[in-house]
């Protein structure tokens, strides 16, 4: 009680925010050096270390965010948390990152990575759009109803699915490009190691407390709903680290790496911690939700087929404002308008 009104001050709230973006963000980056190094000391590739311990841990920050507020059952910033997240991810990441430095896409990323992130946003809108419940009857034994309004526990376990054949592809690309794919790791103690990851862990957790409860409060005050504050403060914060790797990888023109972070978390946050989150707590359909999942959808669409309309299948500077512009509208018809 004593936490929560102290939340009730909005200034209070907002640095509680603040200080809880920082332990989420810190979190990830200690828990990815500690367990990246016992991997190392177990004998564990770099590959394989890239693929699982680094891109988990890059996710993780949505992933400890979207599954408090699901315990909670604040279902709506758990989903809001990733759809922003994406949007931001491709339209303002990539969109500023491009107008840095033309991005430069790989092969895999065209093939495979994109096509399964426009994928991610058609199965929301799915989701998002059937909203009857569907009901199997055989004969006279009886009816089995399926209610496609929110994101299920099976949805959850489908989309979860979905995620093991992306990583699959992932690592039998990887088998094919051991060079473009793996990753260094700092070597240290075993001791430090562990503590590196159970520090990680409690600033995860402890920072993902304090931005769901401090977000909800001020949704409250502002008498806004929390799907805004899901979309806007709640989305940036998690998004920082690919926003900070994409901007700084763009400027020293490493730009393959600036789309292949982007793509490679809007996949995690919808096939992974989405579907996790629906396997922790249903996630009913909220007001907003299509046209959310829509932009998603959209921007990941507008990344496919700018990587295909010249030969250097690069997002050029005009892309990266295109991008930039639909956020803008997106963003101000969400707020002021719906």
């Amino acid at each position: 009680m004593e936490i929560l009104s102290l939340l009730s001050n909005p200034w209070l709230a907002c640095l509680v925010i603040v200080i809880g973006f920082y332990l989420l963000v810190k979190g990830a980056d200690w828990l990815v050096s500690g367990a990246s190094s016992v991997a190392r000391q177990m004998g564990v590739s770099p590959l394989v270390i890239g693929l699982t311990v680094v891109a988990f841990g890059t996710s993780m920050p949505e992933f400890i965010v979207s599954a408090i507020a699901a315990i909670e059952g604040n279902t709506e910033i758990a989903i809001t948390n990733i759809l922003g997240s994406n949007s931001i991810n491709t339209c303002i990441i990539l969109g500023l990152s491009a107008l840095i430095y033309p991005v430069a896409s790989q092969k895999s990323s065209r093939k495979f990575d994109i096509p399964f992130s426009v994928l991610a946003g058609l199965l929301v809108l799915l989701f998002a759009t059937y909203t009857r419940p569907l009901v199997f009857r055989w004969g006279n034994w009886g009816a089995f109803s399926f209610q496609c309004g929110f994101i299920s526990g099976v949805g959850g376990a489908f989309l979860l699915l979905c995620f093991i054949v992306f990583m699959w592809h992932s690592v039998h690309y990887a088998k094919g490009n051991p060079n473009k794919q793996a990753e260094d790791t700092v070597s240290i103690s075993r001791t430090r190691a562990y503590l590196l990851i159970l520090i990680g862990l409690v600033g995860l957790v402890l920072g993902g407390e304090m931005i769901v409860r401090s977000a909800t409060s001020i949704a409250h005050q502002l008498g806004v709903s929390d799907a805004i504050i899901g979309l806007t403060i709640v989305a940036l914060g998690t998004s920082l680290p690919e926003l900070a790797t994409s901007c700084v990888a763009a400027y020293r023109h490493n730009s393959d790496l600036a789309i292949g972070n982007v793509i490679g978390s809007n996949i995690f946050n919808v096939f992974f911690i989405l579907g996790t989150s629906a396997l922790i707590h249903p996630l009913p359909v909220y007001p907003g939700l299509w046209l959310d999942a829509a932009i998603v959808t959209l921007s990941s669409m507008l990344v496919m087929l700018f990587v295909y309309s010249n030969k250097e299948h690069k997002i050029q500077r005009g892309h990266g404002a295109v991008l930039l512009l639909l956020y803008a509208i997106y963003l101000t018809y969400r707020i002021v308008i719906a």
